[in-house]
């Protein structure tokens, strides 16, 4: 699960309640985002992108929060909708905005004031904090060295990967896996 979907959840922000629904393992009811229902525990919660995948598979609906019951969604709503999807789906790929409203059959100016209206985040900054967090899950769990996670995370050029990690994080790849690493093993954490 995607770092901004969790946070979404334990804030109960509405902004994401036509984005996706959290299924519940333990429970096996599905709610919205922004559902005033006691905060789950991480490892217990899946991420549904549509109320009938959730009860496909085999989710039941909160009464609470009312999850399938229809909901209008503006035209700006479904293309912002969209384009997170297709973020998420490719952002391990060099990819341009101008390319993905290729795909939707909409304008670059279009989604992007879309996306940056529905999210209050511009695509491409959403889509460098997808990418830096893979990253630094990768420089984490893997042994990896910096050019391949640059490149699977979508970055053509090992060097550029670098310089947006450090002004993302304030230090080097390199730096950000030692430093994780040393307070791994003197036991605190960032």
């Amino acid at each position: 699960m995607k770092e901004e979907f969790w946070k979404a959840i334990v804030e109960c922000d509405p902004n994401y309640d036509r984005l996706f629904f959290y299924g519940l393992s333990t429970t096996g009811i599905f709610c919205k985002p922004s559902c005033k229902s006691r905060t789950p525990k991480r490892e217990h919660v899946k991420i549904y992108y549509a109320a009938p995948d959730a009860i496909a598979a085999g989710f039941r609906p909160c009464k609470r929060c009312r999850p399938s019951e229809p909901t209008w969604k503006s035209a700006e709503e479904d293309a912002a909708t969209r384009l997170l999807e297709m973020i998420h789906d490719c952002y391990n790929q060099p990819v341009t905005l101008r390319e993905m409203a290729s795909r939707l059959y909409v304008s670059p100016f279009y989604l992007q004031r879309c996306f940056s209206r529905c999210m209050k985040i511009t695509p491409g900054k959403y889509l460098t904090r997808i990418r830096m967090d893979e990253a630094k899950k990768q420089l984490l769990e893997t042994d990896r060295n910096v050019s391949m996670i640059a490149s699977g995370v979508g970055f053509r050029n090992s060097a550029y990967f670098a310089a947006v990690f450090q002004k993302e994080t304030g230090c080097t790849p390199t730096q950000y896996r030692l430093q994780q690493k040393k307070q791994e093993k003197t036991g605190t954490t960032r």
